[in-house]
C-alpha cells in the first residue's frame, strides 16, 4: 500500500507475508467518520489488495465504538472467505474487557504480543 493510498488512521507493514496493521491517531475509535474510514481501509486490504493474512496491532487503541467492533467481525468474515487468518495483538485491558463482555474474544483470535501472533501464522 503506498503512502497515498494509506488512510491517516492505519499503517500497514508486510512481515513474512502477513499484513501487520497498526492503528495510529486512533486512541479512541468512536467517531463514525473515523470508524468508516478505518473499516473501509481494512476491507480494502482483503478485497482490493488480496491480503488474507492480517494482524491488527491494537497497541494504540484504548476504546472502540460498537460499530468498530462490528467492522472487525465483518473483516473476519472477509478474511475467512478469502481462506486467510485474522489475528489481534496488543489489546489493552479496557478493550480486552469489551471483547470479553461481548464474547468477541471467542470469535477473534487475540495474542499478547505481535511476535506471539506472527508465530501462529
Amino acid at each position: 500500500m503506498s503512502a497515498a493510498e494509506s488512510p491517516q488512521h492505519i499503517q500497514v507493514e508486510i512481515v513474512d507475508g502477513v499484513a501487520v496493521v497498526s492503528l495510529v491517531n486512533a486512541e479512541i475509535l468512536f467517531e463514525q467518520e473515523i470508524v468508516q474510514e478505518v473499516g473501509d481501509a481494512l476491507y480494502g486490504l482483503v478485497e482490493k489488495q488480496g491480503m488474507n493474512r492480517l494482524l491488527l496491532d491494537l497497541n494504540n487503541v484504548k476504546y472502540m465504538a460498537s460499530s468498530m467492533l462490528g467492522k472487525m467481525i465483518g473483516l473476519k468474515r472477509k478474511v475467512d472467505q478469502a481462506g486467510g487468518k485474522l489475528r489481534l495483538c496488543n489489546v489493552g485491558p479496557l478493550l480486552r474487557d469489551a471483547l470479553s463482555v461481548s464474547q468477541l474474544d471467542r470469535v477473534l483470535e487475540i495474542h499478547d504480543s505481535r511476535e506471539a501472533a506472527l508465530k501462529k501464522f
